[in-house]
């Protein structure tokens, strides 16, 4: 089983919106058993917040539901848990590493990298454009998930 965390700095907006895609994305698939996906947070500032609504809204209107999700921060124990430590910027990736004190295994990515860009997903706490995130989030999943099957 591929083990996959999704990482925001609050896990309210854009990682929960990476989990329950690519769930989705899965799930539509048939490749579920292959997979455990969660994802959390580099800070502690939303711990135990539901989805933010520009996101649970967003996924409502692709047919994705995110049920009970409450935030959580990252910990040093997930880098040992998860295959894939997915970040969704630059920051992210930097705090990432601190908290799991590096990267040794090379387990932590940015999301894009899995796309022709590897530029930061814009974080929609701030632009309020959560179709540009999920447009993002949609790509980087999908190329997330090819890299993942076999050729």
């Amino acid at each position: 089983m591929i083990r996959v965390l999704f990482v925001c700095h609050g896990n309210i907006c854009r990682s929960p919106m990476a989990q329950y895609y690519f769930q989705n994305l899965i799930d539509k698939k048939h490749l579920s058993h292959l997979f455990y996906v969660d994802s959390a947070a580099t800070s502690t500032e939303e711990i135990g917040n539901p989805v933010h609504p520009g996101t649970r809204r967003r996924l409502a209107a692709a047919g994705i539901p995110c049920g009970s999700h409450r935030a959580r921060q990252m910990t040093k124990k997930d880098y040992a848990d998860f295959d894939y430590l997915i970040g969704m910027d630059s920051w992210n990736i930097r705090n990432m590493r601190s908290i799991c004190g590096g990267d040794p295994e090379h387990k932590i990515f940015k999301l894009l990298d899995f796309t022709e860009s590897s530029r930061d997903v814009a974080d929609p706490w701030y632009t309020g454009d959560f179709d540009a995130t999920f447009r993002d989030v949609s790509r980087g999943c999908a190329g997330f998930l090819s890299r993942c099957l076999p050729k």
